[in-house]
């Protein structure tokens, strides 16, 4: 086993770190801006602001200034970039990049975090390989001296991408994209009800320059009739097809049709299409009552998302890491996320592929630029495909498998998408899918009937579960439910829920060796608020939970902000599972989270009050501590409440909320509704391939006992993985109902740092520079 690596042995101290936002500004830069600073701060490096992008670099003067740990205080909130972001012709010359050079020595810092899009990434890489040329110009003109030519002799690059468009090759997200789907999505959701009333087709553009992202991902999310993107440009002849599609969904009782138009949307000969050459075109061919909206600078605008935050207070201390790891022979990196894991790439690596995409863009190879845009946007594409439009009846394979699909445990938002998506791909595959009202309860009572197509329209933004849920397990059910099977001649169950279906899963297994009703091929499918599931990183729900709970805490901030030197106790959900306080802490920049998984005393607690009575003597005179419902059974939010209270008095004053199951309602999110439609997707998949695996020829019927066929499907670090539940049991703490490693305890040290903690962070996954990876392109 290597040595362990840790965040505080490494030291910044005698380095100064640089951090500028350039190119177009994108929510979650001042997130990353704050982490930045306060983790070079943290290790005792000087941190400096560069205001308004690479011109403040070349101006210099009060453009570069020191900053403290409260200067980036109330920024994590707050859209855009504080710090300022300017296009800037200057810093393109030699003469401008002297000046920036000269600037940077006299201030002595070697250390750059860029914020910003391949432009300003490949700028900063240029100014990287001149800097020692730069710095001997300046020697001889006498503006430095030869000391500080030698001290200062190379300088280190780390790059962040900041974009809404997700267009960066290299990383999965970039900061900013997810904020943009909110904004998008939230102006669908308000735009299909005014279109429902009046029967109107819409046709809506969104940002991305030259990358159909952020149009793909809302055509997923809100179940678009169609989308243009530049990558995969509509065939020969898409005027017919696409009045075809619009004039079938009207003629299956579908009220609306929503038409999402990328901004850089081309047809197969590179000519633009635009969003008023369709509406002309829906108006002339078929008389509907259309309108276009254009969505423009929204997108940029407004508050970042939990998910933004996160993923930007992680890499902003990944390039801290970077930053300080560096050597001279170290090249210029990007930080990125490539499935839930944080990695280093070497930023011209990155910038060539993306530059690459546009070139093969240009000459056509479009099947090429998807594959290079990565694994991400192909399978958004792919699942876009299968569940878009209808094929007719007779396209359509004809298995006559009866495959059945329920909602199991507490509702979380996105269970509606994940149902919408597994009936289509089902009918897709050519089986026959039935729906299970009210859980294993619904099912033992025989409340199971067959499900189109059409049933399923609209679905995907819809909060709670339609089907209905019930927390029963099976156990006591199992003659009553094996009966129904029996009856309806179901060959494949699809179970989307929490831990009840996880517990419902493991049951309905055990029960094979009794009941050969159950000798079939099972999936189930993540769903719970608590991301307290065993064997995936993520549930489906559990990032609108997040949101809801990082909304509550900013308008808590503020009112704490407006009365000052106020303390907010905020009582989460999760069970026993501290995923919801933890990250809702780190995304709302708390004081402090109490969490089942951390054991704490009273003396922490006592160490938290002194902590928030030392900060009400800075300038930032508020406090915000979340706490999960189940972190102690003695030490409960009332408790902690008056203790603060206690403790604070003529100090600070003690206000509690708990927001109780506003978290388990609301629109589904973006990443939940894509996640759950992604997921579902691909269980039904699976089940076809073991239905086809299993089907015994010689009797006309299913079987199947090995536990390979119950299976959970779950995101695992950058993979969805296909898992027995029996070999899940060794990883549960059932009487916690909590797997027994949750990846995100990594985090916890992270979300004290930024609170102004000292604390043990162990980075030890960090600092191995990888390889972009080439996808491997497959002929047309």
């Amino acid at each position: 086993m290597p040595d362990k690596k840790f965040f505080e042995n490494l030291s910044g101290a005698g380095k100064a770190i640089g951090v500028l936002t350039s190119g177009g500004d994108a929510q979650g830069m001042n997130a990353a801006v704050r982490a930045v600073v306060r983790m070079g701060i943290y290790v005792e490096a000087k941190v400096y602001f560069i205001y308004e992008g690479y011109q403040g670099l070349v101006d210099g003067g009060d453009n570069i200034a020191e900053v403290s740990w409260e200067s980036v205080s109330s920024i994590l909130q707050v859209g855009g970039t504080v710090i300022g972001s300017a296009r800037c012709k200057a810093f393109r010359t030699r003469e401008g990049r002297l000046k920036a050079a000269c600037n940077l020595v006299k201030r002595g810092i070697t250390n750059l975090c860029v914020i910003g899009g391949d432009g300003s990434l490949t700028g900063a890489n240029l100014f990287r390989e001149e800097w020692s040329g730069l710095l001997d110009e300046l020697a001889q003109k006498g503006e430095i001296d030869d000391e500080a030519v030698k001290k200062y002799a190379y300088l280190n690059i780390v790059g962040m991408v900041g974009s809404i468009d997700n267009d960066f090759c290299g990383t999965d997200m970039t900061i900013g994209t997810d904020s943009a789907l909110h904004r998008i999505i939230e102006v669908v959701d308000a735009i299909m009800t005014t279109a429902q009333s009046h029967q109107r087709t819409f046709v809506l553009e969104v940002m991305g320059r030259h990358c159909g992202y952020l149009a793909l991902v809302s055509a997923l999310a809100c179940g678009a009739d169609w989308v243009f993107i530049p990558e995969y440009p509509p065939e020969q002849g898409w005027e017919d097809q696409l009045c075809t599609r619009l004039s079938e969904n009207r003629a299956r009782k579908k009220r609306l049709n929503i038409i999402i138009v990328a901004e850089g949307a081309i047809d197969c000969h590179n000519k633009p299409i635009t969003s008023e050459q369709i509406k002309e075109l829906v108006v002339q061919r078929l008389g509907y009552d259309t309108r276009v909206t254009i969505l423009g600078h929204v997108q940029r605008g407004g508050t970042p998302s939990a998910f933004d935050r996160i993923l930007a207070s992680r890499m902003g201390v990944e390039a801290v890491l970077a930053l300080l790891e560096a050597t001279p022979k170290t090249p210029a990196c990007v930080v990125s996320l490539s499935g839930n894991q944080a990695v280093r790439l070497p930023l011209m690596e990155c910038v060539q592929m993306t530059q690459e995409v546009q070139k093969v863009m240009d000459g056509r190879r479009f099947l090429e630029a998807v594959q290079l845009r990565g694994r991400s946007f192909e399978n958004n594409l792919n699942t876009y495909k299968l569940l878009s439009s209808k094929k007719s009846s007779g396209e359509l394979p004809k298995t006559n498998f009866n495959v059945a699909v329920l909602n199991v445990g507490a509702p979380a938002a996105g269970m509606n998408a994940a149902v919408r998506s597994a009936v289509r791909i089902g009918i897709t595959e050519g089986h026959n899918m039935f729906a299970v009202t009210d859980g294993f309860e619904g099912f033992a009572k025989g409340q199971i009937k067959e499900i189109s197509w059409g049933d399923v329209g609209g679905w995907t933004g819809q909060g709670g579960s339609i089907l209905g849920t019930k927390r029963t397990l099976p156990g006591k059910l199992l003659n009553m439910i094996a009966e129904k099977i029996r009856a309806n001649n179901i060959n494949a169950l699809l179970i989307i829920g929490g831990f009840e279906a996880y517990l419902g899963l493991l049951e309905l297994s055990a029960a094979r060796e009794t009941y050969e009703e159950f000798c079939i091929p099972m999936v189930m499918v993540p769903a719970t608020v608590s991301n307290n599931v065993p064997g995936s990183d993520f549930s489906i729900g559990a990032d609108t939970a997040l949101n809801t709970i990082t909304d509550t805490c900013d308008r808590i901030k503020l009112s704490a902000s407006g009365t000052k030197r106020r303390v907010f106790i905020i009582e989460t959900m999760g069970g026993y599972c501290g995923y919801l306080a933890n990250m809702g802490a780190l995304a709302s920049g708390a004081d402090a989270a109490y969490i089942f998984e951390e054991k704490f005393d009273i003396r922490e607690l006592q160490a938290n009050v002194e902590h928030l009575t030392q900060k009400m003597k800075t300038s930032i005179q508020r406090g915000l501590v979340l706490r999960n419902e189940n972190s102690s059974e003695n030490y409960t939010t009332d408790f902690i409440y008056q203790l603060y209270s206690e403790e604070g008095k003529g100090v600070f004053d003690c206000r509690k909320n708990v927001l109780g199951h506003m978290q388990q309602g609301g629109a589904p999110s973006p990443f939940d509704r894509n996640f759950g439609t992604k997921i579902a997707a691909k269980a039904i998949l699976w089940l076809s391939k073991k239905l086809v695996e299993s089907y015994q020829r010689e009797e006309g019927k299913i079987f199947t006992n090995s536990e390979d066929t119950v299976c959970l499907l779950g995101m695992r670090r950058r993979n969805l993985v296909f898992q027995p539940v029996g070999q899940l049991k060794d990883e549960t703490d059932f009487e916690h109902r909590i797997p027994k490693e949750q990846w995100w305890l990594k985090l916890r040290p992270l979300m004290k740092i930024l609170a102004k903690y000292k604390t043990s962070y162990d980075v030890s996954d960090s600092g191995q520079l990888e390889h972009v990876r080439r996808p491997k392109l497959t002929e047309a």
